[in-house]
């Protein structure tokens, strides 16, 4: 199994869509602006969050529960940037929809950014044949607020690439998660 380089992600998203919208550079600067990075970087992709938003509250101090999750555990909220509350977390989607080849696993790592600043991108697995946007989840680790910024770099997937084909893929064992489109809350 190998990491693929930005030559095979950029032809990868190119020609088979495996990336959508796609950006093959790197993009630091917006109009002058500063931002956090997104893009095609040597061996990985930098994905964006949209601005949909779903910030954790205990307001209704529901159990979190994965096979029974209260949707009421969550404040929507669409914007430009996100504000996740002490030691709390939020979720928001990749603006990138993904198509993940038969032969490749995909890993989401968190950006040092954001890393150094407290706040944690959970790592999820891509698997073979799985497609749809990622639900990121944010971690803020720390006694402040801390802020998230939509349509820029949160974190980065990196693709290897197996030598052999698997038997079953995501697809063909009809995960829960295939084709999700924005932010998708816990499914059993």
């Amino acid at each position: 199994m190998s990491i693929k380089s930005d030559k095979w992600i950029r032809r990868m998203a190119e020609n088979e869509g495996m990336i959508d919208p796609y950006e093959p550079g790197q993009v630091r600067h917006i109009n002058d602006q500063k931002i956090v990075s997104y893009g095609t970087s040597s061996y990985g992709y930098d994905v964006r969050c949209s601005d949909h938003f779903k910030i954790f509250t205990n307001v209704h101090s529901s159990v979190v529960d994965p096979k029974n999750f209260d949707e009421n555990s969550f404040v929507d909220v669409k914007s430009d940037v996100c504000i996740i509350p002490p030691n709390s977390f939020a979720l928001a989607s990749t603006v990138e929809y993904f198509r993940i080849p038969r032969s490749v696993l995909t890993v989401c790592l968190g950006k040092s950014t954001y890393a150094r600043c407290g706040i944690i991108v959970n790592v999820t697995p891509l698997e073979p044949e799985w497609e749809g946007h990622v639900t990121l989840e944010f971690s803020n680790t720390t006694p402040l607020p801390a802020k998230i910024y939509a349509n820029e770099g949160v974190a980065q997937m990196l693709f290897y690439e197996s030598d052999e084909v698997c038997e079953t893929s995501y697809k063909d064992r009809g995960g829960k998660y295939q084709g999700q489109r924005g932010v998708t809350l816990p499914k059993t």
